[in-house]
């Protein structure tokens, strides 16, 4: 199998356009597997997961992230 990405846009009437660089690519008729992602930042099993995630850090694990923002380029 092969797989390309890219970056596209649902159209008002519910199409996925194929970027031009890519179409010529896959041939016509052939059978397509497709997933759709998009940024989803209300998702509530992120947010869980997030929460739960960040629950096992406290305050005193800030000076780590200090240490990162602090680091001048050497």
């Amino acid at each position: 199998m092969k797989a390309i990405e890219f970056q596209s846009t649902l159209t008002q009437e519910g199409q996925i356009a194929l970027p031009p660089e890519f179409s010529g690519e896959v041939p016509a008729g052939e059978q397509l597997r497709v997933v759709v992602m998009w940024d989803a930042l209300d998702d509530p099993w992120r947010l869980a997961g997030r929460e739960r995630f960040e629950a096992a850090y406290g305050p005193e694990d800030a000076v780590y992230q200090e240490l990162l923002d602090d680091a001048a380029p050497r």
